[in-house]
């Protein structure tokens, strides 16, 4: 489990990403990078992580889910996605 100041952090910076996308764009095609780097540095999409929507682990993190692999496992054994099963051959 993350902490709440670090899953409050990584949403903090998802908006700011969402906010500044335009401008970023913008700045980019008319390549003006001075005016760029005055921007905030989690305006920045680079610095976003894929975290678990559920635990906030950034390790292991499955795209298609969305959550870790930690909580998938748990939640596909509980029968909670549907359509996956546990393999075995």
């Amino acid at each position: 489990m993350a902490k709440e100041s670090v899953k409050a952090r990584q949403i903090k910076r998802e908006k700011i990403v969402l906010k500044y996308a335009k401008k970023r764009e913008s700045l980019k095609k008319s390549k003006s990078y001075e005016l760029l780097q005055k921007l905030p540095r989690n305006a920045s999409p680079v610095r976003l992580r894929n975290r678990c929507s559920i635990s906030g682990r950034s390790r292991g993190y499955m795209r298609l889910f969305g959550i870790s692999r930690i909580v998938f496992r748990n939640m596909v054994s509980q029968g909670l996605i549907p359509g996956v099963k546990k393999a075995s051959w």
